[in-house]
């Protein structure tokens, strides 16, 4: 029973993503999962439509936040953003690695300028690679000339340069860029999906148990727990595949 119940705790290793529109239904999921999850990303969708509301939610029933709004814009914009958000006591951000070195190194300075105005812990900064909706034939597309993983690769050093704490990356890029960064590199993957799951609009990806042994530090699940039948199932399932693998 003991043993049972610790396969079932909480893992600040699952980020569940809020894939949904309104506070409302963010409030039902988080109210639903209850103690099996401890950490939530926030993206574009839920903010753009419910706010900073949605942060202090989370803060208040003692969770961690991953907000997930990609900044990219000049130096001195995203470090302002930055600014602004991590007065709302977040715990992780996104910023585009493709805004280049002079962004990132702003967004991770004014992070530790206002965390330590405040008091507070730093927000980490994390750098998004390529999205993991990308395959071949859509990069080559837009224009890119190395492979994905080369260019992951490439945007991964730069982050580790510029001073951010780690990338977003899909779960086929995680070994290189451990390799490349060390121990002490966050890497966050979405794309992951577990057996009993669709792999929907994602093309680079892998299972809990695979990311987790390709480097993966934490890992991004949304649609398999957001849409499933049964999301505090589904949650359990993925959390034992969690403690049992990786």
């Amino acid at each position: 029973m003991e043993e049972e119940k610790e396969i079932y705790k909480a893992d600040d290793r699952l980020v569940v993503a809020l894939d949904v529109d309104s506070f409302d239904s963010m409030k039902a999921l988080v109210d639903e999962l209850g103690d099996l999850v401890s950490y939530y990303k926030v993206g574009m969708e839920l903010y753009y439509s419910a706010g900073s509301a949605t942060i202090h939610y989370l803060k208040e029933h003692g969770k961690k936040v991953f907000l997930d709004l990609k900044l990219h814009d000049i130096p001195n914009t995203v470090g302002h953003s930055v600014a602004s958000v991590t007065r709302l006591g977040v715990n992780l951000i996104t910023v585009h690695a493709g805004g280049g070195r002079a962004m990132m190194q702003a967004a991770a300075r004014y992070a530790k300028i206002t965390a330590d105005e405040l008091g507070v812990e730093r927000p980490k900064i994390l750098a998004v690679t390529v999205l993991t909706s990308f395959d071949d034939k859509g990069w080559q597309e837009i224009g890119g000339h190395l492979p994905i993983q080369d260019h992951v690769l490439e945007l991964a050093s730069l982050a580790k340069e510029a001073g951010v704490d780690g990338v977003v990356a899909s779960p086929k890029e995680a070994t290189s860029i451990r390799e490349m960064a060390g121990d002490d590199f966050l890497i966050v993957t979405p794309g992951i999906r577990p057996a009993f799951a669709q792999t929907d609009d994602q093309k680079r990806i892998a299972t809990p148990s695979q990311a987790f042994k390709d480097g993966a530090s934490m890992l991004v699940i949304g649609r398999p727990i957001t849409q499933a039948i049964d999301p505090k199932a589904a949650t359990r399932l993925i959390l034992k595949e969690i403690k049992e693998n990786a």
